[in-house]
């Protein structure tokens, strides 16, 4: 025992101060405090991913220490967020087979009838911008939070303590799941804890209570159930993930060499163009079977809150997030500098019916002339749709970037990882009684991020996995 802690004595040091860094950032950190939050993250990230190296053979202490890790966030009240009042006020109002798509929180209030236990903390909790409109988490997420309103239905703290072993669970199913992948692509397995043992995971999601990670671990069970060829399970789970959180929605289109490449090509096609031409009957079946499922297990989960308002509700909610919500965006910003230089006035309306339009044609691009038939070039394909998406939108809270993140641990491009450690930067918006963003932030997270991005890609040979 004695030989093994000599042995270990650098690991030892380095977890333990992680741990201990861990809940100094759980139980005594304010938002606002961003000095000591973002010196807290740097060094982090520092120790944790030299640990990663470190201990890189040992896969059984890194897995303990991420479980650990988690486990320090237990009972602490999410401290970078407030979205965790409205999802338990989203669950109560489930748990009481209410839906949460009914009335804006603000609403409730004017009708006078609040059908939910310590309305007043969760309503003045959540803020004036969550009071004001309707839920935009879509029905599978609404499941989660309704499980913690039924078993912590009159416990805020009991509440929480649901939802952060739900989140857990998703990372652990992540951690299992992302290590066979790995395997099958010939990846070293270590490199699953670039994501579950990343600070900004373990901080985000288990820590400010966001549900990316479960949505992450229902899109990698579907990506590992097509490599398997299981395709019926993979679009069920890929439904799944969808009604989690609305993204994989935009990832439909980058499946669709991947889903074809077992049908026929037709006769005198050119090599060259093989992998996007087969013949037109097998080439929509093999589409349709599997987008259909996806589709219409999506559609089922809304059935238990169909009314009348469904629709106009959720839709309008989801629109704002393009056309009146603007947070550490990136090329977005760049185009609403230009806005104020010629017309003198935001054009985030204009601007964010827009760049969608341009987004979708870059994820066709990648679509249609990119080779995209195997699941190494699958996951490569993702990784670079999403971040396109969330480079041209108007709002990128920190928590979006899990997503890039963990389809980056089975390629070779790490800007992802990069974006991860910068991403904290965002933080200095947050001031004790208000919001104001610092621009020069913003401007130094995204030129490490596009910097990073650009060097990758214009290099002649992929680094080697290390």
């Amino acid at each position: 025992m004695i030989e093994t802690i000599k042995a270990y004595k650098i690991q030892l040091i380095f977890a333990v101060t992680i741990l201990v860094m861990y809940a100094a950032f759980a139980y005594d950190l304010q938002r606002f405090d961003f000095i000591k939050l973002i010196t807290l993250y740097a060094a982090l990230c520092y120790l944790s991913f030299n640990l990663i190296k470190l201990l890189k053979p040992n896969f059984t202490a890194l897995c303990s220490l991420a479980i650990l890790a988690r486990l320090i966030f237990l009972i602490a009240l999410p401290n970078l967020s407030q979205d965790f009042y409205r999802f338990l006020w989203d669950g109560r109002l489930v748990a009481q087979g209410i839906s949460p798509y009914l009335l804006t929180p603000d609403q409730w209030v004017q009708a006078g009838q609040i059908p939910i236990s310590q309305a007043d903390q969760l309503l003045d909790g959540m803020g004036s911008l969550s009071k004001q409109h309707y839920s935009n988490y879509p029905p599978v997420n609404q499941l989660f939070f309704g499980i913690a309103g039924l078993i912590a239905g009159k416990s805020i703290l009991g509440g929480i303590l649901v939802l952060r072993l739900c989140i857990i669970a998703a990372d652990l199913g992540i951690l299992w799941l992302g290590r066979k992948l790995l395997k099958a692509l010939g990846l070293p397995q270590y490199q699953i804890f670039w994501y579950v043992l990343n600070p900004f995971i373990i901080i985000e999601l288990t820590g400010n209570l966001h549900f990316e990670g479960v949505m992450l671990f229902f899109l990698l069970a579907s990506l590992h159930l097509i490599h398997s060829g299981k395709w019926f399970l993979s679009a069920l789970f890929l439904g799944l993930s969808i009604s989690v959180k609305l993204l994989p929605l935009l990832m439909l289109s980058l499946l669709y060499q991947f889903l074809i490449k077992d049908a026929p090509v037709l006769k005198g096609t050119s090599a060259k163009y093989n992998h996007l031409i087969r013949k037109p009957f097998p080439s929509f079946w093999y589409l349709a079977r599997y987008y259909g499922i996806a589709l219409l297990v999506f559609a089922i989960s809304f059935y238990p809150f169909i009314n009348s308002d469904l629709v106009a509700h959720f839709s309008q909610t989801i629109a704002l997030w393009f056309q009146k919500f603007e947070f550490n965006a990136s090329i977005y910003y760049l185009v609403r500098w230009v806005g104020f230089q010629v017309k003198g006035y935001n054009i985030i309306e204009t601007a964010g019916k827009m760049l969608p339009i341009l987004v979708i044609a870059i994820l066709l691009v990648l679509t249609f002339f990119r080779r995209n038939n195997t699941i190494s070039r699958l996951f490569t394909v993702l990784l670079l749709g999403t971040s396109a998406y969330f480079f041209f939108s108007t709002t990128v809270h920190p928590w979006y970037v899990a997503t890039p993140l963990l389809l980056s641990v089975f390629t070779r491009l790490r800007f992802a990882i990069v974006w991860s450690f910068v991403v904290v930067l965002s933080y200095a918006a947050y001031k004790a009684d208000y919001v104001e963003e610092n621009l020069w932030l913003v401007g130094l997270e995204y030129i490490a991020v596009f910097g990073y991005l650009i060097w990758e890609l214009t290099q002649k040979q992929k680094q080697p996995n290390v």
